[in-house]
């Protein structure tokens, strides 16, 4: 009895924990198979197919070749996005990395009056002792300095020739740069003059040994031109240079450009040197060039800055003026010109000295011919500069001797008598002084014959021939009154003003609107408006007047907002008073609500003061009668 009652209990306790032990072990095998297929998923998905899992309980065992570091890496934290990461034994293994690539070889040689200096890395087994003797023997015991680097790699193919070459060249250059990689050398150097850039040129490319890409940028000095001259002649046979200099090529390429143009054929050159008077050389060049294709030839030298141009025998004085006025204007400023019109036997052709001064009806004008001197040219400039506008006047004279004494006097007094005019020309001669042209001024005849006799004196000669014209209308002159109304009118057909519900504030979208009215009433001049508002007839009328006079007002100060002139404008409201639809559609009522532009006319003017007094006509007569005893 006693022991059934124990064993019942002891047996039933070893079968639980039998079940429990079965049931354990039933569990584990799950979470393993789930853990196992988890990460196989994961590892499948991001294309590690190389990599083994294995779970062993909660242990998760990672092995395959990864193929590199930073792949098996990459997985371990793949795998730790899963499952924890103390969780995870890492059997991976990964090859051996291969050998390291050669590094890029590269030595640099400097050489000068100091001595030479070679630095870069370079491949063991160059022969680097036996080149720093050879380089000692050409600099100078102690005057080479050893910059290099070495390396225990294989010397890549074409290495040894082009080192050895640099080492050859650099006895045949005293100051040079000489840049070596694996078959290539670059040299960069300067020779003593041209010719010596060629011969260099020939022995480094005969050196050279095949197979060797070579790359050479020497340089000769220019030469020292003085003084900088350049001659260029233009006659019946043709055109020529006796001698060009330039101080570049693109300088160069201008000169022969324009002399081309003027006639020259054939080959031709310029030579580039140092010692240019002035960075517009080559502007100073073109100009001087085509002055003398316009004058149909001659010669023009140019040495430094001093430019002398020679016409041929025979060239008109007018011709002659004017090309040498236009040239002393246009040279840049430190360039001088002196030029020379050779006089023939016969001084028939050569003309009386003139000068003119022409006006255009656009307040163009042009002065030419010939003045007295320098400082005369300085104050005819100035002068006409201050009558017409600076941008106005166009100086193409030039500076003669021999004129008479009193030439200032008449070019002056010609200038001052031609700015009374809107279009014309002065002529100034020695025996005389022509005025042509027109006038808007009825009197201006009258008033040029004084100024004239004034300033010359009554004994001296001067024709006039002024004729009289009517000014033309302004251009910016306002529109009719009844136009800017229609106008007003059409501006409001296209896109009316509109206001907030129920407020007097203009809605956003008739900012357009209110921009367009400014334009008109800015072309209008001065108009008297009145600003008309007006309303439907909901809501109380007390209440519709007001929000009539405030819509009105809005708008006035709106236009005075966009620098309107408002002076003669005034804001009145209408309320309901005035509608122009049925106030029983909302079509009607969107139609009476409204703004206009109204030309307050004399009449209405009258009538708007009478109305103002309280009064009417009668009163207003009455008032006058009353005021009269």
């Amino acid at each position: 009895m006693r022991l059934s009652s124990l064993l019942i209990p002891g047996l039933a306790f070893t079968a639980a924990a039998g079940l429990s032990l079965v049931a354990a072990g039933f569990t584990v095998t799950a979470v393993e198979r789930s853990t196992e297929t988890g990460v196989r998923q994961t590892l499948d998905r991001a294309g590690h197919t190389w990599a083994e899992v294995t779970a062993d309980g909660l242990q998760v065992l990672l092995e395959g070749t990864a193929p590199d570091e930073a792949t098996r890496f990459s997985v371990i934290s793949l795998v730790g996005g899963v499952v924890d990461a103390a969780r995870i034994i890492d059997g991976m293994e990964v090859p051996p990395a291969k050998g390291l690539a050669p590094p890029r070889f590269s030595a640099e040689i400097l050489r000068n009056d100091s001595g030479i200096s070679i630095i870069g890395l370079i491949p063991a087994g160059s022969g680097r002792a036996a080149m720093v003797k050879q380089l000692n023997a050409l600099a100078g015991e102690g005057s080479v300095a050893d910059l290099l680097e070495t390396a225990k790699y294989a010397k890549p193919e074409g290495w040894q020739q082009a080192l050895d070459f640099a080492v050859e060249a650099l006895k045949l250059l005293p100051r040079a740069k000489i840049s070596v990689e694996a078959g290539e050398v670059s040299i960069t150097a300067i020779s003593g003059s041209e010719e010596a850039k060629h011969r260099l040129e020939e022995q480094l490319g005969r050196l050279a040994p095949p197979g060797l890409r070579l790359a050479m940028d020497i340089a000769a000095p220019r030469p020292v031109i003085t003084p900088f001259t350049l001659r260029f002649l233009l006659e019946e046979g043709g055109a020529q240079f006796d001698a060009c200099s330039a101080e570049s090529e693109e300088s160069r390429k201008r000169i022969l450009a324009a002399a081309r143009k003027a006639g020259l054929e054939g080959e031709a050159d310029c030579v580039i040197g140092m010692g240019v008077p002035s960075p517009n050389w080559a502007r100073a060049a073109e100009l001087s060039i085509a002055s003398l294709a316009e004058l149909g030839g001659g010669s023009v030298t140019i040495a430094n800055a001093d430019i002398t141009l020679v016409a041929a025998e025979g060239t008109a004085s007018g011709t002659f003026d004017h090309v040498v006025g236009e040239l002393e204007s246009a040279l840049p400023r430190v360039f001088a010109l002196h030029a020379v019109l050779p006089v023939p036997e016969s001084s028939a052709t050569a003309g009386p000295p003139e000068f003119t001064a022409t006006l255009s009806p656009e307040g163009q004008v042009q002065l030419r011919g010939r003045l007295s001197d320098a400082a005369l040219r300085t104050v005819a400039d100035s002068y006409a500069k201050a009558r017409f506008g600076s941008a106005n006047v166009h100086t193409a004279t030039r500076v003669v001797a021999d004129l008479p004494p009193d030439w200032p006097v008449r070019v002056l007094a010609g200038l001052e008598a031609l700015s009374y005019l809107q279009r014309g020309s002065v002529t100034v001669t020695p025996e005389n002084l022509e005025l042509r042209g027109m006038s808007y001024r009825k009197d201006a005849l009258a008033e040029i014959a004084r100024f004239l006799s004034a300033k010359l004196g009554e004994a001296e000669t001067y024709g006039l021939d002024i004729t009289y014209e009517e000014p033309p209308a302004p251009k910016d002159q306002p529109i009719a009154p009844e136009l800017c109304e229609a106008q007003l009118a059409s501006a409001q057909a296209e896109s009316k003003i509109t206001f907030e519900p129920g407020s007097a504030t203009i809605a956003a979208e008739s900012a357009g609107t209110m921009d367009r009215i400014a334009e008109v009433l800015a072309n209008c001049g001065p108009v008297r408006l009145e600003i008309q508002g007006h309303t439907d007839s909901q809501g109380r009328e007390v209440m519709n007047q007001n929000l009539s006079q405030a819509r009105a007002q809005s708008v006035l100060n709106e236009l005075r907002a966009r620098r309107v002139v408002t002076s003669t404008f005034a804001a009145k409201g209408y309320g309901e008073s005035e509608p122009i639809a049925d106030n029983g559609t909302e079509e009607g009522r969107e139609a009476n609500r409204r703004i206009e532009f109204k030309l307050v006319r004399p009449a209405e003017q009258e009538e708007a003061d009478i109305e103002d007094t309280g009064g009417t006509a009668g009163s207003a007569e009455d008032a006058q009668e009353t005021t009269e005893e």
